[in-house]
């Protein structure tokens, strides 16, 4: 479904189920002008809300970070989810949960108290049918310009925002951002390569990149496979060099990689390493219990 073309959707802003259409929030509002909150996106796949918790309890540790009072439980927030994917009748998407710490006169300083801004709402999406994951993706390298927190899920995407149009501007399906000569992850993902020697390298947690939830299940699924897991940073020339290449994210699920700056990478295909991973993590998927409608 095309989310501009006659647009159905029913969200969750303020506290209101509400077709996205009617719906608005308060030009005061801290999100709007500072991007002061944080959010989520959690997979839909056959009805199936796809490393929910994880998620759940990401956004319970970025709100904490910049200070929000977490509105809801997990399990509320979970019944919300469900509802969304009821009302909306989505079998495969994503779900985004956004939260801001609400609204007040602009000024950057604010008061404590203040009612957070909650807003759920559903994109329909083909997730695991991306045909990348069966020619490979092209992509390319930009400067990561982006804040000192980059652990925080901020909805401060404006260096993101850029990476992604550089992106498109060159016609490729992502942009990995570099500081100096090494890579940090993607504008929307998590980075990984598979040396000549079969160790499968992605940089440790940090600061300097999100803790990606598909990359928590998928080196866990890795770690069962009996793959060498390397966390530590690795440089454009190693990618070049790399035996496969590839990224992950929840609306992705996870992405070979065949040309990076125009240059072939990866062997230019999907490799098994790729492949028993994909192929391990959509098992686990479609063992999940589906939303009851």
């Amino acid at each position: 479904m095309d989310n501009t073309a006659a647009d159905t959707r029913i969200g969750y802003i303020r506290g209101e189920f509400v077709p996205l259409t009617k719906a608005s929030i308060p030009v005061m509002d801290r999100g709007f002008l500072f991007g002061d909150g944080v959010y989520e996106v959690t997979a839909v796949i056959e009805g199936r809300l796809v490393d929910d918790a994880a998620h759940l309890a990401r956004l319970e540790r970025s709100l904490k970070e910049i200070g929000i009072v977490n509105p809801h439980t997990a399990s509320q927030w979970t019944r919300l989810e469900e509802e969304i994917v009821r009302r909306n009748k989505l079998t495969n998407g994503l779900i985004y949960l956004q939260v801001t710490r609400g609204v007040a006169e602009r000024a950057f300083k604010y008061k404590d108290g203040l009612v957070p801004t909650v807003v759920v709402f559903p994109q329909f999406s083909p997730v695991q049918y991306n045909p990348l994951t069966k020619t490979g993706a092209r992509i390319i390298t930009v400067p990561d310009l982006r804040w000192a927190r980059c652990d925080i899920k901020s909805t401060s995407l404006l260096a993101q925002v850029l990476a992604k149009h550089a992106a498109s501007q060159a016609e490729v399906s992502e942009a990995w951002m570099m500081r100096d000569d090494v890579i940090t992850e993607g504008a929307s993902s998590t980075a990984y390569i598979v040396t000549q020697h079969g160790d499968l390298v992605t940089r440790a947690l940090s600061h300097e990149t999100l803790p990606g939830i598909t990359r928590q299940t998928l080196l866990r699924i890795a770690q069962d496979l009996k793959l060498r897991i390397v966390e530590r940073p690795f440089t454009r020339q190693e990618v070049l060099d790399a035996r496969e290449v590839f990224y992950t994210s929840a609306s992705t699920i996870a992405i070979p990689v065949v040309e990076m700056d125009g240059v072939p990478v990866g062997g230019t295909k999907p490799g098994p390493v790729f492949e028993a991973l994909y192929a391990t993590y959509m098992q686990e998927v479609m063992q999940l219990t589906p939303v009851a409608s």
